[in-house]
């Protein structure tokens, strides 16, 4: 067996080799470097990077930008073809999605580059003339193809899933002999775009995987010398293991496993390594990462609004900068070449998507609809109606660039180039992310004389900061509940800073933001984990954590904290919740005991954001000593956040 599979990765090495050119063609195989480069960003050389490792783009809308009025330009300012800035940079091979037939009745198209097979062979065609590799991307679908929406073409609606496994076969087929009548040889094809949950509207784990086998032998058949992959994503949740065990029993013949890696959403690199070479080492298989990208700002820049930017709910390893997007490639591509021989390269998505020229949204959507630069055009909706047919619009993509919104390349753009070179530069400041700090009001406050920063060679350390002299701290703590900006400068950058001024509170960590289980008691009354700390500021009333609860069948629980040495006199008690399908027999209320005494406060949970406010007014206390909790009772299922406990003077 261990034979066999060296004989493979020998004849799948030599397929490669001629897949992106040769070292001699390619453009962006550099001349051997002494040492790192002098740049203006940082880039951790990758030791051993093979020759052939693909270091691709996905290139799609390319066609619909430039008839849209985009241009682009290289980094001495000169008007170039993309496909040739993209080869100086170290770019070796691009990827070209392709639609079955992504138009309406009358003719328009659905947007997203009309990824037709005429815009294939010509993407393909220039991509050779610059000395870079195709991979083709059969998305078996007349528009987007994604774990979330695999839809057939409209001409093989109706079809049975043995009658569509005979279309993709003669459609493969053509399509690949229309590629060749053009003079364009694409070196690696996937069969099918981030399949985990079907194919050409094809659900079951049989079904698809006979899909697969069809388009597979279709490939074959046609020129044993292109690449065969397989396209699958989240990686931080799939079982790739298990998919590749299921490819391998239903025959289903293949090179390369691939996958979309977004740190955005994809989980850890250790995880997309551990599951590349899982697969590599038990059935042999090259494997890739097909899609990353990563944000150089949180800005749009064409009205249309972005996938990913500043208040999301996800992950954010990187700053949001060039340099940002630099340390995200070049990890993701040594990450894949850390499997070793079997790594196969990795392609960044959409480099080049970027606004279209206009003064105006208005003109931009023009652009979208006339030319299909934009995600969808209104004419998707024939053919998509739930999705596209409702959210047509420009590009989510376009702080993802590699390029900024005048077509200019961005530094980042050579990472393909300074992985194998490395590269420096002066360390600095790379990003300073927003501070948020509480005060409670009319109790003494200060700003804090540093703050962390992300440096540019990807290392955290505290730097100072000079706050606006004409705030006072102690005015501020003493203004009216609420929220307040204030800036600074700190390592050369402005500092943004919210300060959340709260009622004087008696109670430690009362936000939950220092997530203090020394201060709270939390018992659970049922059975099951019910309560997280909860880092996610959509869900917390102020700062960033709150308490969250959820079981699927029961959830029960207190939440209290008692606080000793107060004065005499009276006090005042108030928590915010929110959440829901908490069911009709749901008890949850506020609770004080002081004195020997108990006083409850019930309320309700209306759904997300709906915050309820109990307040206990007039509490007695002479003996100095008050804990304040709340009960919570609800079905199966039920959910929500405790955020902002308060307890203060009431006089």
């Amino acid at each position: 067996m261990k034979r066999i599979a060296v004989l493979l990765a020998s004849v799948l090495l030599l397929g490669l080799l001629t897949a992106c050119g040769s070292a001699e063609q390619t453009a962006a195989q550099p001349e051997e470097e002494t040492g790192p480069t002098q740049a203006g960003i940082w880039v951790e050389k990758v030791e051993n990077l093979p020759e052939n490792f693909l270091l691709g783009a996905d290139v799609s809308t390319l066609l619909a930008q430039e008839a849209s009025g985009v241009r682009y330009y290289d980094f001495d300012g000169q008007e170039q073809d993309l496909m040739k800035i993209l080869a100086d940079s170290g770019v070796n091979c691009v990827r070209v999605r392709l639609w079955v037939d992504p138009y309406d009745s009358q003719g328009r198209g659905y947007g997203g580059g009309n990824c037709d097979l005429d815009t294939v062979i010509e993407l393909g065609r220039r991509a050779q003339e610059n000395d870079m590799g195709l991979l083709v991307d059969f998305h078996y679908s007349d528009f987007w193809a994604d774990p979330g929406k695999q839809m057939a073409p409209k001409a093989w609606k109706g079809l049975s899933p043995e009658e569509k496994a005979e279309q993709i076969y003669a459609y493969t087929t053509e399509s690949l002999q229309k590629m060749k009548d053009a003079g364009v040889t694409p070196r690696m094809v996937q069969i099918g775009n981030e399949i985990n949950n079907g194919l050409s509207g094809e659900k079951s784990t049989l079904n698809v995987n006979n899909l697969l086998a069809s388009a597979s032998r279709a490939v074959r058949d046609f020129d044993p010398g292109i690449l065969i992959a397989v396209h699958y994503t989240n990686p931080e949740s799939a079982n790739y293991s298990n998919i590749a065990y299921k490819l391998a029993t239903s025959g289903v013949d293949y090179d390369v496993f691939a996958t979309s890696y977004y740190p955005f959403w994809h989980g850890t690199l250790e995880n997309l390594r551990e599951q590349l070479s899982t697969v590599a080492e038990k059935y042999g298989k090259r494997v890739m990462v097909a899609e990353t990208s990563w944000p150089y700002t949180a800005e749009d820049s064409d009205g249309s609004g972005n996938s990913i930017g500043e208040g999301g709910v996800y992950a954010k390893p990187y700053p949001f900068t060039v340099q940002g997007q630099a340390r995200e490639l070049a990890d993701v591509a040594r990450t894949v070449a850390a499997v070793g021989e079997a790594g196969l390269g990795v392609f960044y998505w959409e480099p080049a998507w970027i606004a279209v020229p206009g003064d105006s949204w208005e003109e931009r959507s023009a652009k979208w609809e006339q030319f299909g630069s934009g995600w969808a055009s209104s004419f998707a909706g024939e053919y998509d109606p739930d999705d596209a047919g409702r959210y047509y619009g420009g590009s989510s993509w376009d702080n993802q660039a590699l390029f900024d919104p005048q077509g200019r390349p961005l530094e980042s753009l050579l990472t393909f180039r300074y992985l194998r070179t490395g590269a420096e530069t002066e360390l600095k400041v790379d990003s300073i992310e927003p501070v948020f700090l509480t005060a409670k009001r009319n109790q003494p406050f200060t700003l804090p004389e540093t703050i962390p920063a992300v440096m540019n060679d990807g290392s955290e350390t505290q730097v100072e900061v000079n706050w606006d002299a004409s705030v006072d701290p102690d005015e501020l703590a003493s203004r009216a509940v609420g929220k307040y900006e204030l800036s600074g400068e700190a390592g050369g950058q402005t500092v943004r800073c919210t300060v959340d001024v709260v009622e004087e509170n008696l109670l430690s960590d009362f936000s939950f933001e220092e997530q203090n289980t020394q201060v709270w008691t939390i018992t659970e009354l049922s059975a099951g984990p019910q309560t997280d700390f909860q880092v996610k500021a959509m869900d917390a009333f102020s700062g960033e954590t709150s308490l969250h609860f959820w079981h699927a069948n029961a959830v029960e629980f207190t939440v209290e904290q008692t606080v000793t040495g107060l004065a005499p006199g009276k006090y005042r008690a108030s928590l915010q919740a929110q959440g829901g399908d908490v069911g009709e027999d749901a008890v949850l209320y506020l609770y004080v005991i002081s004195d020997g005494e108990r006083y409850e406060q019930s309320f309700q949970l209306t759904g997300w954001v709906n915050w309820a406010n109990p307040v206990i007014e007039g509490i007695p206390c002479q003996n100095g000593e008050i804990t304040v909790g709340a009960y919570i009772k609800t079905a199966g299922g039920g959910w929500g956040t405790l955020d902002d406990f308060l307890l203060n003077p009431a006089d």
